[in-house]
């Protein structure tokens, strides 16, 4: 079976006083974006597709100086993550398969966690799965609701969520395998009916549940594959951690 990655690396990031893309910003002298790839290579992952978006030039210019190739995709405008998809569709419908989208400011997303929740994907026969996390602070995250099960039942956004959902500590990690057929099938039913105006890729898991496909969550084993960075002071946060960590 065919894999496949796309990479979610458009934002601006207007907190991190810098001018570069948000994902350019670097952790130890490599750009965030860069940690990701390397994760999704060593995985396995060679298919890999970069949706760009602010001052995309600098992280274009970036990637051609890899030793590898990368393809990448255009968001001219940054109406959510579900839309950033939307830009990658000619690179899913080439490939097809299986595909990992991946946030390109989530540093510390390592390759056997994408490896197995890719095992969980394909062992449960899903037409998604869901990387999630439990954090002991999830403010800010989506929140995983699961059935009385502990099947999943939907993704909450922070801003759409209500008190109970909101104390609910496991969170949407931003990562997501796809059986690539069953994506594009709802990728163009998202709609940008919420608070923020944006076309959220959680629902496209809303769609396939809908639909009576399964979808799988996968919680990783480390909370900080969540982690990104907002400010300097968090990019200095992760920069400790990476040390902690071990990394060069």
């Amino acid at each position: 079976m065919n894999k496949c990655a796309v990479i979610l690396a458009g934002g601006e990031g207007k907190r991190m006083k810098s001018d570069i893309p948000k994902p350019m910003n670097p952790v130890l002298d490599r750009p965030m974006l860069r940690w990701v790839i390397d994760a999704v290579r060593d995985a396995g992952i060679e298919q890999i597709c970069v949706v760009t978006g602010y001052r995309k030039k600098v992280t274009e210019d970036y990637l051609r100086s890899l030793p590898f190739m990368v393809d990448t995709a255009y968001q001219s405008q940054r109406l959510g993550t579900g839309h950033a998809v939307m830009m990658a569709r000619e690179f899913l419908e080439r490939i097809g398969g299986d595909v990992v989208i991946l946030c390109g400011d989530a540093p510390f997303m390592d390759a056997d966690t994408i490896a197995d929740a890719y095992r969980r994907h394909d062992e449960s026969g899903a037409a998604a799965t869901v990387i999630s996390a439990v954090l002991d602070d999830p403010t800010g995250y989506g929140r995983i609701v699961r059935h009385d099960d502990g099947t999943l039942c939907r993704i909450v956004e922070q801003k759409e969520a209500d008190e109970q959902t909101r104390r609910i500590c496991e969170v949407n990690s931003g990562a997501y395998w796809f059986d690539t057929d069953s994506l594009l099938s709802v990728l163009d039913s998202i709609t940008a009916d919420n608070q923020a105006g944006e076309y959220y890729l959680p629902d496209a898991l809303t769609l396939l549940l809908h639909s009576g496909r399964t979808v799988a969550a996968f919680t990783a084993a480390s909370a900080d594959t969540v982690l990104g960075a907002n400010d300097p002071e968090q990019l200095e946060q992760l920069c400790r951690i990476a040390r902690q960590k071990g990394y060069q």
